[in-house]
């Protein structure tokens, strides 16, 4: 996760694109091969290493059989290039790169039958859109969250309100300036949080999806990127960089997960992490079987573990996120924290969750994914 990754341009998907072809989902389970491939975030498939209350890896290995490797990923499209290179099992996809993968036929068919804990999966994620096609399902729900407005509490005694922070040259709180002390996500799918912000601040602009903008309303949403720019220290896509960062190179505020807020929070470094008054981008992560799978079985076996409860609570208390079982929200999470409260379950309305840009959209024609890239990649490099 600490290498530097080479941008590719997105595949687009449009409504036209056909999942027809792809081979029929497992139907039973034999012997475990032995071993499962996972590409993950940084923080979600957890042995204990980093603190030994949190691991849901040592006891499914002892039990099922299957030793796990991961590779963890910074972005969904370091995710998406890494699937279309093949040699993983399962990938925690977050919405930008689940219907990529499903319409790139990356990805197969899950049997649910297969996987008995399904029925527990929190009914506004069971057939989601962005696992979900034709009634079919290419994965299971594994958690989701809000990317917060995280701030430094020394220099913002009170929290900002408005993400406007780090988009618009100002003054902070400590009398300094923002400029070289806010950070933006080295990731295309950032335009969205741009238009989210526009959505508020200019109304007349029309903006009713942050995933959906015509040719002038992205002409926009880059105008105040491209602004951006002037201020931003850093592109964080390293979670270990950001947090280094925060505590050593003056950051004041930027967008984050709660993964990092956690961390440095674990470390007694004074942040805390917001949803401001235009609300926030999100993700909503899903396990999804690669369609070369080589070890389809003891995938099948961790998908059915991963919607265990104390995987659940664990997950969602060291992570920041939020459990995709909703009844894990009332257990006791290792650290003891009220998790679902603090990591906004109840204000999923709230949250525009990822998802990847198609040209044809609700106002008719949107500017595609393979856009954002192009110009996204530009804009970081000055142009």
């Amino acid at each position: 996760m600490h290498t530097r990754y080479t941008h590719g341009v997105a595949l687009a998907v449009t409504a036209a694109l056909s999942v027809a072809g792809l081979a029929a989902p497992l139907q039973s389970l034999g012997k475990p091969e032995g071993k499962l491939n996972i590409i993950a975030w940084p923080g979600y498939i957890e042995r204990g290493e980093s603190d030994k209350n949190y691991d849901w890896v040592t006891a499914f290995e002892k039990d099922s059989g299957c030793k796990v490797n991961v590779k963890t990923a910074a972005t969904s499209d370091e995710m998406v290039s890494l699937m279309n290179q093949g040699g993983y099992d399962l990938v925690t996809a977050s919405g930008d790169a689940s219907l990529r993968l499903i319409y790139g036929k990356k990805v197969q068919e899950v049997n649910l039958k297969l996987v008995p804990s399904y029925g527990q999966v929190d009914p506004r994620l069971q057939n989601a859109a962005w696992h979900t096609v034709d009634g079919k399902h290419y994965g299971v729900p594994y958690q989701w969250g809000a990317n917060f407005l995280a701030y430094n509490t020394k220099i913002f005694p009170k929290a900002p309100d408005s993400w406007g922070v780090v988009f618009e040259p100002q003054n902070l709180p400590d009398g300094k300036s923002n400029k070289g002390r806010v950070q933006a996500y080295d990731g295309a799918i950032y335009i969205a949080d741009a238009a989210l912000y526009l959505m508020q601040k200019n109304p007349a602009l029309g903006i009713k999806d942050p995933y959906e903008l015509n040719e002038k309303q992205y002409a926009e949403v880059l105008k105040l990127l491209r602004q951006q720019k002037t201020l931003a220290h850093r592109y964080w896509h390293d979670v270990t960089v950001q947090m280094n960062d925060f505590k050593n190179e003056g950051v004041a505020a930027s967008s984050a997960w709660g993964y990092q807020i956690n961390a440095l929070q674990a470390e007694k470094f004074p942040i805390e992490g917001v949803i401001p008054k235009e609300g926030a981008t999100g993700w909503a992560d899903t396990t999804m079987l690669h369609a070369d799978a080589k070890n389809p079985v003891c995938a099948y076996k961790w998908m059915e573990h991963s919607l265990n409860r104390k995987l659940q609570s664990a997950l969602a208390e060291w992570f920041g996120s939020n459990p995709a079982v909703a009844a894990a929200c009332q257990d006791k999470a290792p650290g003891g924290s009220d998790f679902c409260a603090s990591n906004g379950f109840g204000r999923m309305t709230q949250i525009r969750f990822w998802k990847t840009p198609q040209a044809k959209c609700g106002q008719g024609s949107c500017v595609p994914y393979s856009r954002w890239t192009q110009d996204y990649i530009a804009i970081m490099g000055g142009r």
